[in-house]
């Protein structure tokens, strides 16, 4: 085969596009500046319990939590009433799953499913909150299993279970445990993603625009999870003194993220998500940050660390399980994680308030670790 002379050209073109283009000079590496190790040494910390010293617990607790409201910034208007509208429902081995839209804000409704154990009464429930994994076509459906009217959506739902959570749907394992649960999309999953179509490379450049429209997407993630727990408690389902939260991965971090915001949260359980800023945003282990605006406030790390953060709903029961083969997060990151918690619930006089577990296992939160939360929330929830 032979080329012209312009189309060697533009073929040459655009095998160079494809190369990085770099110069000796550089300020970045790996996604973080070269001088990374000096930022992190500028951070203090000093609305950590550990460094805090203006006052009791109660009065740390307040301040650091008034303070991440503050950073999290403008949020959307409450709606005056959820006005949940039931799309389906079905009967299931020992409960009823329900497909719903609520109204969480003034601005907009949320899609979700709710699973409600038979029998009369009030329950124990769970806020259960899906994971990232840069898989964005299915939220809330990662967790409890989705109605059969969209085979896309059920077959890689069921493709998205195999592969992070031992083939079991975590939700209805709960559920037919007796727990009320819900699960709802968070901003860019499942039925709240783009109309264009699913696409990872987007997600920052949305968050950028809402950004400069003076909205933080991470923050508004958060505010709805404390809305969806406030919905949650609304269910005349559902014992509004006994609710958890639960995830694994980017849930584990929204699920310690609204104990720490919401008094409704009286247990949580955390599968995959801890560690200090100081491993994570470092070339100390070969590896880089990838969650981007995820799990990002503006500010907040010059104020706490995400282990001070998840300590703040301490001395409620908190259950975290991390991974020795975990990539994302490196194993010195969470065990000094750890500590810093351990320390916090110690101060408060209930050191066995808080369970802690380094597991030989990957990122992943498999059957053995659905067992370990539900015994977690059995025996802090009371319902053994």
């Amino acid at each position: 085969m032979t080329f012209s002379l312009p189309l060697l050209f533009i073929a040459m073109v655009a095998a160079s596009a494809l190369r990085a283009q770099t110069r000796a000079e550089h300020e970045f590496y790996m996604d973080i500046p070269v001088y990374a190790d000096s930022i992190q040494q500028s951070l203090t910390y000093p609305l950590a319990w550990r460094n805090y010293h203006a006052g009791d617990r109660a009065q740390w607790q307040r301040a650091a939590r008034e303070k991440i409201w503050q950073l999290m910034g403008p949020l959307p208007p409450r709606s005056a009433d959820f006005d949940m509208r039931v799309e389906a429902r079905e009967s299931r081995d020992g409960y009823d799953a329900m497909r719903f839209s609520v109204q969480l804000t003034r601005w907009y409704r949320v899609k979700g499913y709710l699973l409600v154990p038979h029998g009369k009464g009030r329950h124990a429930a769970v806020n259960l909150l899906h994971d990232h994994g840069a898989h964005l076509f299915i939220g809330k459906e990662k967790m409890i299993r989705p109605f059969a009217e969209d085979t896309a959506v059920v077959n890689d739902a069921d493709r998205w279970v195999d592969q992070l959570y031992g083939g079991q749907y975590m939700g209805d394992y709960l559920a037919r445990h007796g727990f009320v649960v819900v699960s709802l999309d968070a901003p860019l999953w499942g039925d709240r993603g783009r109309r264009e179509g699913v696409d990872r490379k987007r997600y920052d450049i949305i968050a950028g625009n809402m950004m400069m429209m003076g909205r933080n997407l991470c923050a508004q993630m958060h505010y709805d999870d404390v809305l969806g727990t406030d919905f949650l408690a609304s269910l005349p389902q559902v014992d509004s003194l006994r609710i958890a939260a639960v995830g694994c991965s980017m849930g584990a971090y929204r699920a310690w993220m609204l104990a720490a915001l919401s008094d409704r949260v009286r247990a949580t359980a955390s599968v995959c998500w801890m560690t200090t800023t100081e491993a994570q945003l470092t070339t100390r282990y070969g590896r880089r940050e990838n969650g981007g605006f995820a799990n990002c406030i503006p500010g907040l790390r010059n104020f706490m660390d995400y282990p001070d953060i998840a300590s703040l709903a301490a001395p409620r029961p908190m259950l975290m399980i991390s991974g020795t083969r975990d990539k994302l997060f490196p194993v010195p990151g969470v065990v000094a994680a750890f500590d810093i918690m351990r320390g916090v619930w110690a101060d408060a006089g209930h050191a066995q308030a808080l369970q802690t577990m380094l597991l030989d296992q990957p990122h992943e939160c498999n059957l053995d670790d659905q067992r370990r939360v539900l015994d977690f929330l059995q025996q802090a929830l009371g319902t053994r």
